[in-house]
């Protein structure tokens, strides 16, 4: 699927100079949404939630590709392989070392109820594939630190040890609705395990189309696709109605659909129920599990 593999680091991209291509108003245009996805803003997010309530609530959260953090170091990357013309941005390696992510519960976050949702999820991945999850230990640096601020729903992506304590956020509600959906809470573990969106790969327009006019102003890039060089699919077909897939009315201006399928597939696209066969496959594919290939 989405695996991200780094192939330079922001020190080679200095060092190279790549050409620019982009104005220097495009360029800010760029700067200015990328550091706009900085915000945490529980009242935006339920502004956006209420002007786009058939969107899914990871969509209305505000950051990149609407739940997507960014480091400093990416975002500086992004801006310099977008100047030159390029999508070829420059994440960490993705797989949490022995297949096993740490982390803990800020404390005070949540109440039980909460807690009980994201052990589920937790619980889902581990019998599902060969990725392991332990609680923070006083000598771990490097852990997913899951807090519940209301900003919505969003993390970080990969493991990346310079990185300390990796963001984790999910905005309370009720277990079954908005960021306490199950698939949802699947979802932003999936990005900490290393995986973009489903509608991101290089051949997504193979599958979908992205209705330009019915996108909100400003948010055209977070339909921006990746090279086959920067992502792998793994061998697994496109899923439409993977847990990583936006749903059809992402970051819509006026209710009508962004995204449209152009293939006839079963299901529900951007569903948030439940967790495919072919996401459980990615997980394995990726962290090495034996009989992934089978």
């Amino acid at each position: 699927m989405l695996r991200i593999v780094l192939i330079c680091s922001v020190v080679g991209l200095a060092l190279t100079g790549p050409s620019v291509v982009r104005s220097r108003e495009e360029i800010e245009a760029f700067r200015h949404f990328l550091e706009s996805t900085r915000t945490d803003d529980g009242a935006q997010f339920l502004a956006r939630t209420r002007t786009a309530p058939l969107a899914n609530a990871e969509e209305n959260s505000g950051k990149y590709q609407g739940d997507i953090v960014l480091d400093d170091f990416m975002i500086e990357g992004m801006i310099r392989e977008f100047a030159a013309g390029r999508n070829a941005y420059t994440f960490p390696n993705s797989r949490w070392p022995n297949n096993t992510v740490v982390w803990e519960f800020g404390e005070g976050e949540f109440e039980p109820i909460h807690e009980e949702a994201i052990l589920a999820g937790i619980k889902d991945i581990e019998e599902n594939t060969c990725v392991k999850f332990r609680r923070r230990k006083p000598e771990d640096q490097v852990y997913v630190h899951l807090t519940g601020g209301p900003g919505g729903c969003y993390a970080h992506v990969g493991y990346w040890e310079e990185r300390g304590p990796h963001i984790f956020n999910l905005a309370l509600n009720e277990p079954g609705v908005g960021c306490f959906r199950h698939a949802t809470v699947v979802h932003e573990w999936m990005h900490i395990l290393g995986f973009l969106h489903m509608q991101s790969t290089h051949d997504r327009d193979n599958y979908v189309k992205i209705v330009q006019e019915n996108l909100r102003p400003g948010t055209e890039h977070n339909f921006d696709i990746y090279s086959p060089d920067l992502v792998d699919n793994l061998g697994v077909a496109y899923d439409y109605v993977s847990c990583l897939h936006y749903g059809p009315f992402a970051f819509s201006v006026n209710g009508e659909p962004t995204i449209v399928a152009l293939q006839e597939h079963e299901g529900t696209m951007g569903q948030r129920v439940f967790i495919t066969e072919k996401d459980w496959t990615r997980i394995n594919r990726h962290y090495g599990c034996e009989g992934a290939w089978d």
